[in-house]
């Protein structure tokens, strides 16, 4: 286990990066990046750098993707870690030829429209494959280590004092909602500020990640859940009973 950590929660500096005002979508094949021009003051181009850049090292460097982890080639290529994962993937083994990096100058060439197919694919695999790895040892050391960078930004709650949170989801069912942000303060989910994040399907981190996570990392859980705000007039405490009461408890 990690070595107990100092009081994440005694570090107010840290904010989440500031967002963009538009989802950013990308063309691996193209390695161009599909912005709007008011994203940026100059124009995408390719780097030599970029063009030789493994594809889950490109992944996960892409804008909106901080929350994601790389996975080791030699776990994917472990077939057993994908189980299942052939029947709920379209282009299944074309895709997983994209995120390995394996070309076969044998295969006939493909249309613009069976390339998008293919790299939309490949997105869902790796994120699929993602949730998996985040709850094996190796992934939890490598989250917690974004965990205590703040890679994944702090709660919004003006009680829980800057709590770090972590992505989860609501379900583990691809497509459905996007990701979640959990607090371990005040034990509630969050929407992402930055409109960047929202079009990540939670399913990439799923909904046994934070929990496995502070079980693996137990002197990182906060010793005692946020205080709750307790709404007052002139000093008295408005009954539980009262429209304007304390009905929710996370208020």
């Amino acid at each position: 286990m990690a070595e107990p950590a100092e009081n994440l929660r005694e570090n107010p500096s840290l904010r989440a990066p500031d967002a963009l005002s538009d989802d950013l979508q990308h063309e691996y094949h193209s390695g161009l990046d599909n912005t709007d021009e008011s994203d940026f003051d100059e124009e995408p181009y390719i780097s030599d750098e970029s063009a030789n850049q493994a594809w889950i090292s490109w992944f996960c460097s892409l804008k909106g993707h901080e929350y994601f982890c790389e996975v080791p080639e030699e776990y994917i290529e472990d077939e057993f870690n994908l189980t299942g994962l052939s029947q709920t993937v379209n282009y299944y083994f074309e895709a997983l030829d994209v995120i390995l990096d394996i070309e076969d100058d044998n295969d006939e060439p493909l249309d613009p429209d069976e390339l998008e197919a293919i790299d939309s694919s490949a997105e869902i695999l790796y994120g699929l494959i993602h949730a998996r790895y985040i709850l094996t040892r190796n992934g939890l050391f490598q989250m917690n280590e974004k965990y205590k960078n703040g890679d994944f930004g702090v709660c919004p709650r003006y009680c829980c004092d800057g709590t770090f949170v972590l992505p989860c989801a609501r379900t583990d069912v691809p497509e459905r909602e996007s990701v979640k942000l959990f607090c371990p303060s005040c034990l509630d989910i969050y929407t992402p500020p930055n409109s960047r994040y929202q079009k990540v399907d939670g399913a990439y981190f799923g909904t046994t990640f934070p929990h496995m996570f502070f079980q693996a990392f137990p002197a990182l859980m906060p010793e005692e859940t946020s205080p709750i705000y307790t709404p007052k007039i002139y000093g008295f405490a408005i009954n539980e009973a009262s429209r304007t009461g304390p009905r929710m408890q996370w208020l």
